[in-house]
């Protein structure tokens, strides 16, 4: 089975064609210090044994300006697609939304949190986003949420007025676990599976975790696994954003899944990734 990576980052030193403009003003950190170029990427792709990948874009470097992750993508089409960002707010989202699917795009992601934005939105619920929402039901292209557990009730209220909407949840929207099983204070993340909707994306944010408290990646991956099932699981880097190495990465997510069945692995490290991207299968 393929590996398949949605949730790579790639970042230009040419800050001349692609000028930078951060969400939340501030560059982030990682994007500073360790910019990658999709050659470099490609290369580390090489180097692990990924095959393919969904480029996320850089929102905390660019903003709403996906140039670069599409023309990673116009460069090498059989490699890469994109998931990019835009304002979901203004007047004219589903005209730019178009835009960019007509440039590579084949899924979007909202920013609602994260290191230059580090409170939770609420904008995303606000009903000027409607016609996003519906726009990408219509079309059929997933919407990954970086968000944090606070934001799952207004999630909510957006898959239950837009129940045909793919969603993906980034980094498992830093589901808590340390309390370890039954995973009580996960109850709420936990729930979200009766959203046949909603797809959860495992990241280094996840696998390595600063500390497992009574958890174990077995216990707690393997309680996932049970909920949601594995074709609703998929793999992301996060890279450069973690640290390490391409391969150390994906050999660290290997591992804490080596307690699962062959056939559930192949969907997490792969199958799933292509359900969702399915111009990544040509």
């Amino acid at each position: 089975m393929p590996v398949i990576d949605i949730h790579p980052h790639i970042v230009s030193p040419d800050t001349k064609q692609y000028p930078l403009a951060p969400l939340g003003g501030t560059q982030s950190t990682w994007s500073t210090e360790r910019p990658t170029t999709y050659e470099m990427l490609l290369a580390a792709m090489d180097d692990a044994g990924v095959d393919k990948a969904a480029i996320v874009h850089s929102s905390t470097a660019y903003g709403y300006d996906n140039r670069y992750a599409v023309d990673a993508v116009a460069a090498v089409p059989s490699r890469f697609t994109a998931v990019c960002s835009i304002d979901v707010m203004a007047p004219d989202a589903v005209k730019t939304f178009d835009y960019w699917l007509a440039r590579g795009c084949t899924g979007m992601r909202l920013f609602t949190t994260g290191s230059t934005l580090p409170d939770q939105a609420t904008w995303f619920i606000d009903p000027k986003t409607y016609p996003f929402w519906e726009h990408a039901a219509a079309k059929n292209i997933p919407v990954c949420m970086q968000m944090k557990q606070e934001g799952l009730p207004l999630l909510r209220q957006i898959m239950d007025r837009f129940p045909k909407v793919t969603i993906i949840l980034d980094h498992l929207a830093r589901a808590p676990f340390e309390d370890g099983p039954p995973y009580s204070r996960a109850a709420d993340f936990l729930e979200l599976a009766k959203y046949k909707q909603v797809y959860l994306k495992i990241t280094p944010v996840n696998v390595t975790a600063k500390s497992w408290g009574k958890a174990t990646p077995e216990s707690f991956f393997g309680k996932i696994v049970d909920t949601f099932g594995a074709s609703r699981i998929t793999w992301g880097s996060n890279f450069p954003n973690s640290v390490g190495t391409l391969s150390e990465i994906l050999g660290a997510a290997r591992k804490a899944f080596s307690f699962a069945k062959a056939s559930d692995q192949d969907w997490i490290f792969g199958k799933t990734a292509l359900a969702l991207y399915p111009v990544l299968a040509k």
